[in-house]
């Protein structure tokens, strides 16, 4: 999984839920351009977490964002359906 959060650090966008997510559909990790929280419960996850940064701040859902779309960030542009 990849999430654009656009580099900022205000508001954690992965935190415990989604690693139980991510446990259950079997995918290997994230990637996030953003932060994430509750490092201490993904850290006895077998999913690989690389974000830039932690913060226990909760996202604000405003139910918005896309999925299966191309997301650019750090120089590479990530493609739906591609691995990493």
């Amino acid at each position: 999984l990849v999430v654009d959060g656009g580099g900022s650090l205000r508001r954690a966008l992965v935190g415990d839920k989604l690693g139980s997510l991510m446990l259950k559909n079997g995918w290997a990790g994230v990637v996030v351009s953003g932060a994430v929280r509750d490092v201490e419960v993904l850290a006895t996850m077998p999913v690989a977490v690389r974000a830039l940064g932690v913060i226990p701040v909760p996202p604000q859902k405003k139910g918005l964002g896309e999925r299966d779309v191309p997301v650019r960030f750090a120089g590479v542009t990530f493609t739906p359906g591609h691995w990493l």
